[in-house]
């Protein structure tokens, strides 16, 4: 049953001991808002690694050609690698069993024109298993197939974000896109789980774009997922075959590190998820570590007030009060201040972030936000705290025999 009267004896004991209810409630609102930045900050470093290496597969490797640097077989430095469909094609048969998916990239630039809209965008000339290698989601109609591919249709697939653009009044899908002059049925709309400019990309058939541009069987990247069964050395060792296969095929000296390059990332998950786990570890302890020192606080604070009521304790003993009632407002008072305290905290930590959070991307930090259960928690943990840290000095005050409580100095 509420108690009123309880509850303004409570107020004002708070009222009355100004300082007091602010020094305990400031280590509450401190532990709370520096807990909820702190992981709030990581959280946005997180979000920033997922965001840089979320729009591949994690099993992806990418090789692309360079320049060589040295001398190899009579054949003098500065050569330029030119990969083509028989490169594409070796690379395939020759590890068809440790290989899940495999695509040729063609790059270029165009203009995009429908009607009165007009935009630059990056093409991308692919096969049909470009899809699962970019996390590509189609929205509408459907991808690059591989009838595309052997009668060089002139069919595209767009970035929801290029019929955001182009397609103010219509549907794209259907709809003829003329890129630097020449059409281009849409035949489907993709999403991306990278950033906006993965949706402002346009990808054709690679064999369309051998032919359209430049009339030759030259692509500029291969792309590939590896079995997925592969353990991290396994996967380490496939992409180190893949360089000496590449460097016998074109006659690169083994020691060339700029002729052919290849990028496995299974080697910048490893590192990602060492960096985001100790980064995690790190965040864990100095979080912790500032709950551990607002408990602290709230049980030096709740001893020294205590101690400070120990008269008050001593008269309501000796008017008949049991040690149970004693004990209840004091804790009740503890826990009532900790908790607005805490909610206070929250509040601050989460305004920070909202409203800090757009000047933190400079720093990498993305998204900067907290979950509201782990808040939660962490402030449930300090009430928890509070209330045992006013418990136990309250237990032991309430036992003392008036007659000593009122002695008290």
């Amino acid at each position: 049953m509420f108690d009123i009267d309880l509850w303004r004896e409570i107020f004002q004991s708070i009222n009355k001991n100004r300082l007091r209810t602010l020094m305990s409630g400031f280590t509450v609102l401190f532990a709370i808002m520096l807990f909820t930045i702190l992981f709030g900050i990581a959280n946005g470093l997180q979000n920033t690694f997922t965001e840089a290496f979320g729009d591949d597969a994690t099993n992806a490797i990418f090789i692309r050609s360079g320049t060589t640097s040295k001398a190899s077989n009579g054949l003098q430095a500065g050569r330029r690698i030119q990969f083509d469909n028989n490169t594409f094609s070796s690379i395939k048969s020759e590890n068809d069993d440790n290989i899940e998916y495999i695509t040729s990239r063609i790059f270029k630039n165009v203009t995009a024109t429908f009607r009165n809209e007009t935009d630059n965008y990056s093409v991308r000339a692919v096969h049909p298993d470009q899809q699962f290698i970019e996390k590509t989601s189609i929205d509408e109609g459907r991808y690059i197939n591989q009838r595309d591919l052997d009668n060089k249709t002139k069919v595209i697939v767009i970035g929801s974000k290029v019929e955001e653009d182009l397609f103010l009044k219509t549907t794209a899908l259907g709809k003829y896109l003329n890129l630097s002059g020449i059409q281009y049925k849409i035949v489907g709309i993709f999403s991306d789980e990278g950033n906006d400019d993965e949706e402002r990309i346009i990808y054709m058939p690679l064999s369309t774009a051998q032919q359209v541009y430049g009339n030759n069987d030259y692509i500029d990247q291969i792309s590939l997922t590896y079995n997925p069964k592969l353990n991290f050395d396994e996967a380490i060792a496939f992409s180190n075959k893949l360089t000496s296969e590449l460097k016998k095929l074109f006659s690169v000296a083994v020691s060339d590190q700029r002729a052919i390059r290849v990028r496995n990332r299974a080697s910048e998950s490893q590192s990602v998820s060492a960096l985001t786990t100790g980064l995690g570890i790190i965040i864990l302890v100095i979080g912790f570590g500032t709950l551990i020192a607002g408990v602290v606080g709230i049980s030096n604070i709740m001893i020294f007030i205590v101690k400070e009521r120990t008269k008050e304790i001593g008269i309501r003993k000796a008017l008949g009060a049991p040690p149970k009632s004693i004990v209840f407002i004091i804790l009740l008072e503890s826990i009532l201040i900790t908790i607005i305290a805490g909610f206070l905290g929250l509040i601050i930590g989460m305004t920070v972030l909202k409203y800090g959070g757009p000047s933190l991307e400079q720093y990498f930090i993305k998204d900067a936000a907290v979950s509201l259960n782990l808040i939660v928690g962490a402030t449930i943990t300090l009430i928890v705290s509070g209330g045992i840290a006013g418990y136990l000095p309250a237990k032991k005050a309430s036992q003392i025999k008036p007659i000593i409580a009122l002695r008290n100095d």
